[in-house]
């Protein structure tokens, strides 16, 4: 059953119950109140046909010494007789409770009769046929005679009222609840439209269209529910374009490093078929046998390089202190017997905390990429510099640069911008992603600005040793 089905349902039934409870104590409180004011007139009644028939027994002649009951008839049917129109009957009994008038239809028992007493006055209603009647009883001192005086009068039309209250309340309960659940209907719609937008969305969700968001209708908790439902969408949605992403960089990562692999092995293979097929001269064979060892060499480096990366994700960073123009100095003795191109080294004496082998392998795969990237004869710079929030390294070249479009992708495995020109320095385009993966062990990152035709410039930014204020080599 639909959710709005139900509000429509538990609202009908509330409304029915209390309705129907609220119904029943009205109709029978207007009851009540009718039957009472039928039992007090009843009373008056009564008092006033005891008050008659004793100053009608006073009037008898003085040459009774005691009341007759012939008299007691007689005084009996003159009351009925004035009384007619009431729709009143009555009965009179004597001492013993014998019976000595009755008006014609007085069919009350004699239950009450017994309780009447002297000071009591008492009363019943009773149910003999289709009519109800208020039976009042009362003693009347008469002459020395103690009679008993009983009333019977007719409040049928009371209970037909109540009757009649239900049957119309009945009508209007039932007319009020017809239109009340054609309200009710919209209502529950109304309220239920979040929900089914919600509904939409989680069904556009699981048909893959994670773009699809709820239409927000409301600012109460619904509301509030649609904007967590969608900021859960957005979530999601990204998450899985990452999942994509990733996948299809692992994708892009197995399709180049079968390249990567299939180039040099077609090369060692051709070259190894043919030194084995074939009886070279002394000039062929060599070359050959370098070509062999070249290609080798490079397959070695990818492979290190690659394990490195892996290794790297999985490390766990043991920083220690060290000065950054040591790595300078380190660097500085690296190049030294590099003379096609001109290495600037402009590093300021600092304390940082950092892992020094991998610090280094960083600065040796930025210059070596920017030793790829110009010309013999051009001008790499290395700098050092404090700041305010660490210690910047930047390694400039003035060489080919890098399109901006490039720049994002040239940290992912295997990415070279120029393949041709990375293949013949025996590049795999795998510098670049050690040192983003080393950098974020560092909880730094590779900044990279560049112009093509003008030059790159990569840096990154390292934590200063904090034992150090002045951050100075002693």
């Amino acid at each position: 059953m639909k959710f709005s089905y139900k509000i429509l349902l538990c609202s009908i039934i509330t409304m029915a119950v209390s309705f129907g409870i609220g119904g029943y104590f009205f109709v029978n409180d207007v009851f009540k109140a009718s039957l009472e004011r039928e039992i007090g007139q009843a009373a008056d009644d009564s008092s006033i046909l005891k008050f008659a028939f004793e100053t009608a027994a006073l009037n008898i002649p003085s040459k009774y010494d005691m009341l007759q009951n012939g008299v007691v008839e007689e005084i009996g049917a003159n009351l009925e007789n004035r009384g007619q129109g009431t729709k009143r009957l009555l009965r009179l009994s004597d001492e013993n409770r014998e019976f000595l008038y009755a008006s014609e239809g007085f069919v009350g028992d004699t239950a009450l009769l017994a309780r009447i007493g002297e000071q009591t006055r008492a009363y019943q209603i009773i149910h003999p046929d289709e009519h109800y009647y208020i039976q009042t009883g009362v003693m009347v001192d008469a002459l020395d005679r103690m009679l008993y005086l009983e009333t019977m009068r007719d409040v049928t039309e009371v209970y037909a009222e109540r009757t009649r209250g239900f049957t119309v309340y009945r009508s209007l309960m039932l007319l009020l609840l017809v239109l009340s659940s054609v309200f009710l209907y919209f209502i529950s719609y109304w309220l239920t439209r979040p929900i089914r937008l919600l509904t939409r969305a989680a069904r556009k969700m699981t048909e893959g269209d994670y773009s699809y968001r709820a239409e927000q209708v409301s600012s109460d908790e619904m509301g509030q529910l649609t904007r967590d439902f969608n900021h859960m969408s957005r979530v999601v949605e990204e998450n899985i374009h990452k999942l994509e992403d990733e996948i299809r960089a692992r994708e892009d990562f197995i399709a180049a490093f079968s390249h990567e692999l299939k180039t040099p092995l077609t090369a060692v293979i051709g070259y190894a078929d043919l030194l084995r097929s074939r009886k070279l001269d002394d000039e062929k064979h060599f070359l050959s046998a370098n070509y062999i060892y070249t290609e080798g060499k490079r397959l070695e480096a990818m492979s290190l390089r690659l394990l490195d990366i892996i290794v790297t994700r999985r490390y766990r960073l043991e920083p220690q202190e060290t000065n950054a123009k040591a790595l300078s100095v380190y660097l500085r003795d690296m190049y030294a017997e590099k003379k096609e191109y001109q290495f600037l080294y402009d590093c300021e004496s600092c304390r940082i905390c950092v892992e020094v082998d991998l610090i280094k392998n960083v600065l040796l795969n930025l210059t070596d990429n920017a030793c790829k990237a110009s010309e013999p004869g051009s001008v790499i710079e290395i700098t050092g510099t404090k700041k305010e929030d660490g210690y910047l390294f930047a390694v400039k070249d003035h060489g080919m640069g890098i399109p901006e479009e490039e720049i994002r992708k040239i940290t992912e495995a295997f990415y070279m911008v120029d393949k041709s020109r990375s293949r013949s320095h025996n590049g795999a385009g795998l510098g670049l992603a050690l040192c983003s993966e080393i950098l974020k062990l560092h909880g730094s990152e590779l900044m990279i600005e560049s112009t093509p035709d003008v030059g790159s410039c990569f840096s990154f930014l390292l934590p200063v040793w904090e034992g150090k204020k002045d951050g100075t080599d002693e």
